[in-house]
């Protein structure tokens, strides 16, 4: 008979990958980045297990949003004191922190469990193609997918 196989904590082999987010339409680009970091693509995955890999983007000031979503979409945040909303359009954080809008969306993309903090430390988004990861990459994500 055979058995269900659990991939244990100790068995876990993280890889690294290169995205390039040039083009690609946002919130189907941090689908595919999510499944990456939660390792939903290895064959054995294992839900209790964060068995996820490392995923370094490129070109995130490049990421296009459909629709009228790049005057429209708004993001928020609030500083805890009374009055203290806080609202930017995709526009005004693509030019000011284009690398935001990324972990925004792939962070929202994540499981709410005790996993999430530490995939979101295992992406690194970058706004331009230059990135300090080159010497992690194997030779097949040399070339950005």
């Amino acid at each position: 008979m055979q058995k269900t196989y659990m991939h244990k904590p100790a068995d876990v082999k993280r890889e690294w990958h290169l995205m390039d987010a040039q083009d690609q339409v946002l919130g189907r680009f941090a689908t595919q980045v999510a499944e990456k970091l939660i390792g939903k693509h290895k064959k054995e995955f294992t839900p209790h297990v964060d068995g996820g890999d490392y995923v370094v983007v490129i070109n995130a000031v490049e990421i296009a949003v459909t629709g009228n979503k790049r005057t429209d979409k708004k993001y928020y945040r609030h500083s805890g004191f009374p009055g203290g909303l806080k609202v930017r359009t995709f526009d005004e954080l693509q030019q000011k922190f284009p690398e935001k809008i990324i972990e925004l969306a792939v962070k929202n993309m994540l499981p709410k469990n005790k996993h999430q903090d530490e995939r979101m430390t295992r992406l690194k988004v970058y706004a331009g193609s230059e990135h300090k990861h080159q010497s992690q990459l194997t030779a097949k994500d040399k070339g950005a997918k």
